[in-house]
């Protein structure tokens, strides 16, 4: 069978809504993805508001599979959804990060300390199957 077949694509709606999310990212999202884009952590290209299946991942590197989500206030009522959406995206072999505003807001350097050890954990094990 091809891999065209076992390809899995997002609804158009998933599209069309992470292309919105784009364009209106919250600030502590604004600060997260300056530390992001143009390969800053290890080398790595990140993606912002990238669909994955149902889900939107706010940031997301293909290449290994990380996932990072940035938690503003409203996830504080919204933990069971959350628990749901990484064991669903956990199944699919992703790893997920989470994030609060508060943390990217007053510890960022600590942010991507984290970030970058996962990164370099992740690259390992991936060197490591080949």
């Amino acid at each position: 069978m091809n891999r065209i077949a076992n390809k899995k694509y997002s609804p158009k709606y998933v599209v069309k809504l992470a292309q919105q999310l784009r364009l209106n990212m919250t600030p502590v999202e604004k600060i997260l993805w300056s530390k992001l884009c143009n390969r800053q952590i290890l080398g790595m290209k990140f993606r912002n508001q990238h669909p994955i299946d149902r889900y939107i991942a706010d940031f997301y590197c293909h290449e290994i599979k990380l996932i990072i989500e940035v938690d503003g206030s409203v996830h504080d009522s919204r933990k069971e959804y959350d628990d749901y959406r990484d064991n669903f995206l956990k199944g699919g072999k992703y790893t997920v990060l989470r994030f609060s505003n508060d943390e990217i807001g007053n510890s960022i350097e600590s942010v991507l300390l984290t970030i970058e050890n996962c990164v370099s954990n992740l690259s390992k094990e991936d060197v490591s199957l080949s």
